[in-house]
């Protein structure tokens, strides 16, 4: 007589949000709490409250951050980036990049369950409209299979209007970052005929945000993002995350009353299943791709631990090999090359912006033009400028020469570099024959507002020759 064998990891081949016919399974998970969930709220509160006053903020006159893609206009802390500073930005988005891929190697999705925007929003804001509008989950699962009577019309009603002013707000503050907050005001107090893309935008942001924490929900950490997916690349054993010790918990038993308990520490309640946003079964093993280390099973799981006074930590953050292996955590050599390559990442970007310069000059000898000698023995050359002010403030702009003898005369008017823009001009540069030592020499020309000297500048002058 054989025995059938079933294989533990077959949990792996499916997720907990669609059925075996494919459809969706909608979550009712349980509100959390715990030490930790309040840890998880004050840190949302702090990145919250930045978010929504980032758009505020001014640095020397400029947003803190502002991204106008349309524009091409990038700025970060006070700081305004034009396309030929993307280099920088691409440093720092590197760094960042590298940043999460170095907390995930070390420390798990922290990202995920702490810090992502889905999951603050999801869990810290609409999550908890719907637990103080229609209750905890036993109670939201009820009335979604209730008739439609006035109780319920009233609650779904309040909970989805709420829904779509905070997307509504939501959107604002998003459409703020990339037009700026002036932009934004003149759309919201100016006619809808007179910013209809603006206007259409917002209705497109708020039904995007209502959309995905109002219905897609979940399935955006589990199916969308890609971050979640590449994590079982990035774990390893040693890597922490938040696991279910077997070797402690395993046997599972229900407990019983009067009866001396042989099994494990998990009394198989269910409840760090029910608390979880994901749906999964953090017992089933370590490393799940749906687990957004939220630690909400780790607060439930021990708060039942206390009722059966076991010890805390059945559920823990925790690497795999320290589990299975009762080893303890270390700092792997993987780990500090991430560390060293990030470190090296910052210390570039930190550098690009500090020695980064307010104002680009480019000046380029005017094509198909040759030189000119006068009649005072001078020799002149025409050359094209182009200026770019990353600054919030106008400048007069005039040119020298301070590598050679000589002088500049700009083509009709003065240069005058508006703020956050650019300017081109033409101008001779005219240096005495004598004091050209080939047919080719290279000269410096000094970009000043007023007396300060902003930008300096090499480029070619022709000549006779000697």
């Amino acid at each position: 007589m054989s025995t059938l064998v079933t294989d533990p990891e077959t949990y792996r081949d499916t997720i907990s949000t669609v059925d075996k016919d494919g459809k969706r399974v909608w979550l009712y998970p349980k509100k959390p709490s715990g030490k930790l969930y309040q840890y998880r709220k004050y840190v949302s509160y702090v990145l919250l409250t930045l978010l929504f006053t980032g758009p505020f903020m001014k640095v020397n006159g400029l947003p803190l951050l502002l991204f106008n893609i349309p524009a091409r206009k990038f700025i970060l802390f006070g700081m305004i980036f034009w396309p030929q500073d993307f280099f920088i930005l691409l440093v720092g988005f590197m760094a960042f990049i590298l940043f999460i891929i170095l907390f995930t190697v070390v420390y798990g999705r922290v990202w995920c369950g702490w810090v992502c925007p889905q999951t603050i929003f999801m869990e810290m804001v609409f999550r908890r409209i719907e637990y103080w509008i229609e209750g905890d989950a036993p109670k939201q699962k009820a009335l979604d299979k209730a008739p439609w009577t006035t109780e319920k019309i009233w609650k779904k009603t309040t909970k989805h209007t709420l829904f779509v002013l905070v997307s509504f707000f939501i959107a604002h503050t998003f459409l703020a970052y990339i037009i700026g907050v002036e932009e934004l005001q003149k759309i919201v107090t100016d006619g809808p005929a007179a910013h209809a893309g603006g206007l259409f935008s917002l209705v497109l942001f708020t039904g995007v945000f209502y959309f995905v924490f109002a219905k897609f929900r979940e399935q955006v950490c589990t199916i969308v993002c890609p971050y979640g997916r590449l994590q079982g690349v990035m774990l390893d054993k040693k890597s922490l995350t938040v696991a279910y010790d077997y070797e402690r918990g395993e046997p599972r038993g229900k407990l019983r009353k009067n009866q001396v308990r042989t099994e494990g520490d998990c009394i198989d309640c269910h409840q760090c299943v029910q608390v979880c946003p994901t749906g999964i079964d953090i017992r089933n093993g370590a490393q799940q791709m749906e687990c957004i280390n939220c630690t909400a099973c780790i607060d439930i799981c021990n708060s039942i631990m206390d009722l059966v006074n076991k010890p805390h930590g059945l559920i823990r953050v925790a690497s795999e090999e320290s589990i299975s292996e009762k080893k303890p955590w270390a700092f792997t050599a993987r780990m500090k090359a991430y560390t060293a390559v990030l470190v090296l990442l910052i210390g570039a970007f930190v550098t690009l912006l500090i020695t980064r310069s307010n104002i680009d000059a480019t000046i380029l000898r005017t094509p198909g033009m040759l030189y000119q000698q006068t009649d005072k023995g001078t020799v002149t050359n025409l050359y094209n400028i182009t200026l770019i002010n990353k600054t919030d403030e106008e400048l007069p702009i005039t040119l020298k020469l301070l590598s050679s003898e000589g002088s500049i005369k700009v083509v009709r008017n003065e240069l005058v570099l508006p703020k956050q823009g650019l300017v081109e001009g033409v101008f001779f540069a005219e240096i005495p024959k004598k004091r050209l030592e080939s047919a080719s020499s290279q000269i410096e020309i000094g970009v000043f507002s007023g007396d300060k000297l902003i930008a300096t500048e090499k480029t070619k002058f022709l000549g006779p020759g000697l």
